[in-house]
């Protein structure tokens, strides 16, 4: 019974009376209640008018506070929600009724926040403000250091009432447990464990705490606890998946069969289909090889699901977290710097199947290692290295990203943080970027002693420190789509719309290869490509396919 309680008591908020204490004192009724006393001559007539009109009132009073009071505790508020309202517009309650309600709870779950620490307010990773404009900028170098217009879209996670109903059981499931093991780099085991929470809801089970694989390519051994926050990722999660650390000794078997043959973009009613039954029956699923299986576009609660474990449950762990703050305060405490996610590791050239840009002595290193791995290369097989480069398949080098952030405005003297692992060619295929801006800095740069030394053989934990100080860039670019990318735009949607420059490799490549053309006509060129690609609100429904953790708006973000 006392377990019970307390599991009611992280999704519900709790009464005790203080509570009616405040309700009493804010109450527009508070001069009925606790009106001065009449004189004797008054008090003779109890049937008089004035006695019944309080006691209508009172009745009327304690009414509302018993339908507030029910509507509080019967319907299951999480406690990490972000309600774009407190309740609908087409509720039968009078506003100022409504809105005196809304103000105690509000009031009254602050005066918790020490008992229950985790709420969605407080778990997203938040960056650190952007830099206004200081000293002689041109007009051009204004218009690259401007922020979008955010139209006023704010996280909005406000779950529907039959979301909340059943939240309340699937939050207490103990017989079905669901076990993933994610694999890739740090963003796409991201990506990979927002699809196992939603898969474990969708199949009401409870989830173990993804299992990491180790990454073939970078031998990454980490686990998930040493990269992530796990009790942090319980305690976002308790109003809507139950996670645990292991499986129960009840579902312990020595044979398992792993389900890794799932087809991209499924939906929930085939997840459902296809593993129901057998997680009925069994009480155990172990799924592998989720990258990109999961539909993009889901029931908007679920959509909501993928937000707040993107944005608020996964948060790293406290080392990682204190060593990526230091960092971004070293840079943005100099002031204003631009971020690049610089794809230019070994791996990335041997996957995409591109020409390095270095010379036919690096190109020749790329080209055997691709023979010996043809695994690695992932898509596109049957294209030449010209048609890929064309289509917008490769990344940039470091000539054409210096090129692009010179046409769109950027001052030479801007900072810039390089993002990535180490660049294959080493600095001199950092050289043609290190001319145009010479103010280039790694984390290698910015740490101090032995900071980075523990996490030498960590390429996830080091990619989280690149993510921690990209987020909180005035100018954020990827030289390359990819994961950490398409999160970092959505991440810096959410938090409030900062700059973020999508590269439109396919449409500018051919001004690259143009000779004849000036200066001046490929900067008019680039910025006019890139007119739209500022980072403002765009709506994830109006292209087909798009990912909600890349576009937020609408289904996590509201401008009401």
């Amino acid at each position: 019974m006392g377990k019970a309680a307390r599991n009611i008591k992280s999704s519900l908020i709790t009464l005790n009376p203080i509570f009616f204490t405040r309700l009493l004192s804010i109450s527009p009724l508070k001069s009925f209640v606790f009106s001065p006393k009449k004189n004797s001559r008054n008090q003779k007539n109890h049937c008089s008018s004035p006695n019944l009109t309080l006691l209508f009132f009172l009745s009327l009073f304690i009414l509302c506070t018993f339908l507030g009071i029910c509507i509080l505790t019967f319907v299951p508020i999480s406690q990490n929600s972000i309600p774009c309202s407190m309740i609908s517009p087409s509720s039968p309650f009078s506003p100022f009724v409504l809105a005196s309600l809304s103000s105690i709870v509000k009031d009254y779950s602050n005066s918790l926040l020490d008992e229950q620490p985790t709420t969605l307010s407080t778990s997203a990773m938040v960056p650190l403000p952007p830099h206004g404009f200081s000293g002689n900028l041109s007009e051009e170098e204004r218009e690259f250091w401007q922020q979008p217009d955010g139209e006023g879209y704010r996280p909005c996670l406000d779950f529907s009432l039959g979301y909340r109903k059943s939240s309340a059981r699937i939050s207490k499931e103990r017989r079905k447990f669901l076990v993933v093991v994610v694999s890739g780099g740090l963003n796409q085991q991201r990506n990979q464990i927002v699809d196992a929470v939603v898969i474990a809801r969708v199949l009401e089970a409870a989830l173990v705490v993804p299992v990491l694989q180790v990454n073939r390519i970078w031998g990454d051994e980490s686990e998930f606890s040493d990269i992530f926050d796990v009790e942090h990722f319980k305690k976002t999660l308790q109003a809507d998946v139950r996670v645990v650390m292991s499986l129960p000794s009840t579902h312990l078997v020595s044979r398992q069969s792993v389900e890794n043959q799932i087809p991209s973009h499924v939906s929930p009613t085939w997840i459902r289909a296809r593993f129901l039954r057998q997680l009925n029956e069994e009480g155990l699923l172990i799924l592998k090889g989720l990258d990109s299986k999961l539909s993009k576009s889901l029931p908007p609660d679920l959509q909501k699901l993928r937000c707040k474990v993107a944005f608020h449950a996964l948060r790293f762990s406290t080392p990682i977290r204190e060593l990526g703050n230091q960092m971004a305060r070293r840079m943005w405490i100099e002031g204003s710097y631009v971020a690049i996610h610089l794809r230019l590791e070994k791996d990335v050239w041997i996957r995409t199947g591109c020409l390095t840009g270095l010379g036919p002595k690096h190109d020749n290193i790329i080209a055997r290692d691709r023979e010996s791995h043809p695994d690695f290369l992932t898509d596109k097989l049957n294209m030449s290295n010209t048609a890929r480069r064309l289509a917008g398949f490769c990344p940039l080098n470091s000539l054409e990203v210096a090129r692009l952030l010179k046409a769109l405005g950027a001052p030479s003297n801007a900072r810039i943080y390089v993002a990535g692992g180490d660049p294959f060619g080493g600095t001199y295929a950092l050289q043609p970027l290190v001319e145009e801006f010479p103010n280039i800095v790694t984390k290698q740069m910015l740490a101090r002693g032995d900071e980075l030394s523990p996490y030498t053989n960590r390429p996830s934990v080091l990619a989280a420190i690149d993510y921690i100080v990209c987020l909180s860039s005035d100018v954020f670019m990827p030289s390359h789509g990819g994961n950490m990318g398409r999160a970092l735009q959505g991440h810096r949607a959410y938090v409030g719309h900062r700059k973020y420059v999508k590269p439109n490799k396919r449409m500018m490549i051919p001004f690259f290869e143009d000779m004849s053309i000036s200066e001046e006509e490929f900067s008019s060129v680039i910025q006019k490509l890139h007119k739209n690609s500022k980072g403002q609100p765009e709506q994830r429904t109006k292209m087909i396919g798009r990912d909600v953790l890349a576009y937020p708006v609408p289904e996590c973000m509201c401008n009401h």
